[in-house]
């Protein structure tokens, strides 16, 4: 196991980037997002759009999954 490993684990907060800062952030959103978002927008009682960006709806999961009290 090499340090930068350890000192990723150890500081979360250095391999979190903000949605804004991804080079990718104005791709259309995976797959992965869009079912995601999907299960959390039911469950919240909202719409959500179906072409979002992957920063949008990273940002999206984000607030929903506040809303419903899922993930963090």
């Amino acid at each position: 196991m090499s340090d930068n490993n350890a000192q990723d684990r150890a500081d979360p907060g250095n391999t979190i980037k903000d949605p804004d800062q991804w080079t990718t952030g104005d791709e259309p959103m995976t797959g992965a997002q869009k079912s995601y978002l999907n299960t959390l927008a039911q469950e919240a009682g909202e719409q959500v759009d179906d072409e979002l960006t992957k920063a949008e709806a990273s940002k999206k999961i984000d607030e929903l999954q506040e809303k419903t009290g899922r993930g963090r």
